[in-house]
């Protein structure tokens, strides 16, 4: 864990809020996601990270290589600041973004979209009617007991046969099909928390092994080899690069450790990004009260998207939560505070911190090595 007191030290000189990273603990984090991957390149999910030079340096790393964006206006600016291979994570339907990408060959050679549906390449087709553009297809990875779906809700398709067809669509429109991806987050995205919990990422797993190798198979037969069969997470990096047919693994929260991750057991890591509030007032002996602190992570609204007060003996009041402009907090911790003393937390996800955030102040021991911009300290917000 991060030394607290050291971060404070080598922050002192700056008035929080403020977010700090933990560099040697984001090295470590980094060296791991390569050991579990197993051999497997992995690709830097930047909507985990937000931050250039951060991806950057992951990606100078060695074991890694390419960056899964989320927006195609940002796999374009980041393709224009030097990123040479950046594959959609999402299907767009930006018609401006998709217009610069088809008149620009440097960029249409870097950058693939990810599709899932005919309508999505007959968008592209009203905008770019001819260029020759990479896609690849996005695979349903949830798992179907029944009439139960456990997972996401992504792609529409799921099998060889749907597959083959986007492909041969794909294909009968110009467009060159490079891959396929699997993001099975209910493997990757669930935390260990019981007997339950795993025995139904194993049965998920097994299941998605055999119908990758199909899709694969049936895709390949229908248009040529593929470049890429991209899968996995943080938290599935081990068994989704176990599968043979996978060429690469994407990973971008494992850098980080956001607070979501605290309750798995497949693997250790060290949280690395960490933000800091000021106490602003002291309302009663028991209770400090913060600045800003509204930072919840999306997905289903509840604790688990709140921030994790990391100060010891500190937590959030359930009647206030994290605040949209203070954020109280109570127990034996509070009554040491003075107005001006820092309290520092966690994000419950990891990149969403640089969308409060214009800088990421980097820290290695008790040092404070350099400032960097996050995306939204370049000017850039991209959803």
């Amino acid at each position: 864990m991060t030394d607290l007191a050291a971060l404070t030290r080598a922050t002192a000189e700056l008035d929080p809020p403020l977010a700090a990273l933990d560099v040697p603990a984001l090295f470590a984090n980094a060296a791991d996601l390569v050991r579990r991957a197993g051999g497997r390149p992995v690709r830097v999910a930047s909507k985990s990270v937000r931050c250039r030079a951060v991806l950057d340096s992951v990606l100078a790393l060695p074991g890694f290589a390419g960056v899964m964006g989320y927006s195609l206006r940002e796999a374009i600016w980041l393709v224009r600041c030097g990123a040479r291979d950046v594959l959609l994570g999402y299907p767009t339907a930006d018609r401006a973004a998709l217009a610069e990408l088809a008149a620009d060959e440097s960029l249409a050679y870097a950058i693939t979209l990810m599709v899932d549906d005919v309508a999505q390449l007959e968008l592209i087709r009203t905008v770019a009617p001819d260029a020759p553009l990479r896609v690849c297809l996005d695979i349903d990875a949830s798992l179907r007991i029944g009439r139960a779906h456990l997972g996401v809700r992504r792609s529409p398709v799921r099998d060889e046969a749907g597959a083959a067809a986007l492909a041969r669509a794909a294909a009968d429109r110009g467009f060159h099909v490079v891959g396929v991806m699997f993001y099975e987050a209910q493997i990757a995205g669930l935390p260990d928390t019981s007997p339950a919990v795993r025995l139904v990422k194993r049965r998920s797993a097994a299941e998605l092994a055999q119908r990758r190798q199909r899709v694969v198979h049936a895709v390949e037969k229908t248009v040529g080899a593929l470049e890429l069969v991209n899968g996995g997470g943080t938290g599935s990096l081990e068994v989704t690069s176990a599968d043979p047919v996978v060429t690469e693994v994407t990973a971008g929260s494992g850098l980080f450790v956001p607070g979501l991750f605290d309750r798995y057991r497949a693997f250790a890591p060290r949280p690395s990004l960490y933000f800091a509030l000021p106490v602003v007032r002291r309302p009663a002996p028991g209770i400090a009260t913060l600045f800003g602190g509204g930072y919840a992570a999306s997905g289903p609204a509840g604790k688990s998207r709140l921030p994790r007060i990391v100060t010891d003996g500190l937590a959030l009041l359930g009647t206030e939560g994290a605040g949209e402009v203070q954020t109280p907090v109570r127990g034996r911790g509070a009554r040491a505070l003075q107005v001006g003393d820092r309290v520092w937390l966690r994000h419950a996800k990891a990149g969403e911190l640089a969308e409060r955030f214009d800088t990421v102040h980097m820290v290695d021991g008790d040092v404070l090595t350099q400032s960097v911009p996050t995306y939204r300290g370049e000017g850039r917000t991209f959803g």
